[in-house]
């Protein structure tokens, strides 16, 4: 959960609030910076973005009248806010170090290449990925673990790494938006006042519907992609892997203690944090590594020589230090959102997205493009939670629509999108975990857009949508359920 209170667009003063018009200039600017650092000038995202927080602020400090003490306390509140997220990515990097280190991942991929074929392979690992993500009640934890293993397996079998990716982040989303140990799931029944399960049961017949589509595109996608594996690779690969690391039952004690934390409702920092270690151990007495050895891996990653160029690849990861570069990217995302959340100009972008709502389709619509716009803005999945949720909640109280319908949209529309930000958290996560580009794995990442086109539909239709008791929808008695809505729902 995250104790953060945005501001809203009815709490400030109206001396206070920004316009439309000025709202939409930082929000251009940064389009621009982001757009010419990247794409002409082939920048990394850093300076671009720094460039957005110095125009912002300068605009914020002489147009908008802020003092620079306000303005560092947005900064301030939006990375503490992220502080979490910040401080799993540089444990992610060093549990991956270890793990590798340790022959955790090393030996998944040799059992792995034995069990699995190129042709099953896409959309088997959605479907683990999804039961491993509802188990521990998170997308990240499934990706910095099981993920990298996979990416390794993929490769192997001639599996593009971007398509591998797609099916991880596919299986990860999809199992944490239905787990009651997830974070957002949590913190988006919190903010619109839904009771959990109820928020979870509003979820599960869209997320199942996209889920399983997707499934269906990557065994079709597998059967044209898997191709014939050369003579002698697997076995290849399966030598290299033996001939540097012992594989045993062993090796996968890490998993063990981190996935079993986490099933057991340790959170998930504690829980990586407890990999770490456990894989340090495993390092030191069962592939002998010295102990100073074993935690310089963590701090700055591995090299191994294993004599096989495609085995060293996928085995070399940055350590602790590696993740300095996606966390600098992070913070001076997350300082940007923080100055756009404490000017206002977050709130008037919501408000008046808001007012373009005239039924439940306009409205179901408009929740989900402020999920995305706040993603992009904030650079944070938390933000395209909480500022829709809080902010669209008399709307849908004004309709006469029970809280889960907001719930399931912030959801649906803001927890599964935010990997395809290319600057946002949860895709500079993701890229450099799994080692594939936002961009790259993103048409791979079906469950990314059909999840929010799900949505969609559902409030086009009225399949889904519920109303509160007594409550009518344009003039007829309704109250819809799970299979299909008897009233009427879309424009009034």
């Amino acid at each position: 959960m995250v104790a953060f209170e945005p501001r809203l667009f009815e709490e400030i003063a109206p001396e206070e609030r920004p316009s439309l018009a000025a709202a939409l200039v930082p929000v251009g600017a940064m389009i621009v910076f982001l757009s010419v650092g990247i794409v002409v000038f082939g920048l990394d995202p850093q300076f671009p973005l720094f460039w957005g927080i110095a125009f912002t602020g300068l605009f914020a400090r002489l147009h908008l009248g802020f003092s620079w003490d306000e303005l560092y306390d947005g900064i301030t509140d939006s990375i503490l806010m992220g502080m979490r997220v910040i401080l799993i990515m540089f444990v992610v990097y060093a549990l991956i170090a270890t793990w590798v280190q340790a022959g955790t991942i090393p030996g998944l991929m040799y059992y792995g290449l034995e069990l699995l074929t190129p042709s099953i392979f896409l959309p088997l690992t959605a479907v683990l990925a999804a039961i491993v993500s509802f188990a521990v009640g998170s997308s990240w934890t499934t990706a910095g673990t099981l993920g990298v293993a996979f990416i390794g397996i993929g490769s192997g079998l001639g599996i593009p790494a971007p398509m591998t990716a797609g099916a991880i982040l596919t299986g990860a989303y999809t199992g944490d938006k239905q787990s009651p140990l997830s974070d957002t799931t949590n913190l988006a029944a919190a903010v619109t006042n839904t009771d959990l399960y109820d928020h979870i049961n509003a979820m599960r017949a869209g997320t199942l519907l996209a889920f399983g589509i997707s499934v269906v595109l990557y065994v079709f996608l597998g059967l044209s992609a898997s191709g014939n594996i050369p003579v002698g690779r697997v076995g290849a690969i399966q030598s290299a892997i033996q001939g540097s690391y012992v594989v045993t039952p062993l090796v996968f004690l890490p998993l063990v203690v981190t996935f079993g934390l986490a099933i057991y409702g340790v959170p998930a920092l504690p829980s990586l944090g407890a990999g770490v270690f456990a894989g340090a151990l495993t390092s030191v007495f069962v592939q002998r590594t010295e102990f100073a050895a074993a935690w310089s891996a963590a701090q700055s990653g591995t090299a191994p020589e294993t004599g096989m160029e495609l085995v060293n690849g996928l085995l070399e990861s940055g350590g602790l230090l590696g993740g300095a570069w996606i966390v600098t990217i992070a913070l001076a995302a997350l300082s940007l959102g923080g100055m756009l959340e404490r000017t206002g100009i977050l709130a008037v972008l919501a408000h008046h997205l808001g007012r373009l709502s005239r039924g439940v389709a306009s409205l179901t619509g408009v929740t989900a493009i402020s999920a995305v716009s706040m993603n992009m803005l904030a650079a944070e999945q938390y933000i395209s939670i909480v500022v829709p949720g809080m902010t669209l909640r008399n709307l849908y109280s004004e309709q006469g629509l029970k809280s889960k319908n907001l719930s399931r949209a912030v959801e649906a529309a803001g927890t599964t999108t935010a990997a395809l930000i290319p600057w946002g958290s949860g895709g500079l996560f993701m890229a450099g975990t799994l080692g594939v580009p936002t961009l790259t794995y993103a048409p791979y990442y079906f469950f990314g857009f059909l999840s929010p086109l799900v949505l969609l539909l559902m409030g086009v239709t009225g399949w889904g949508i519920e109303y509160q008791e007594g409550a009518h929808g344009d003039g007829d008695d309704a109250t819809s359920t799970g299979g299909g809505a008897t009233a009427p729902a879309g424009e009034d």
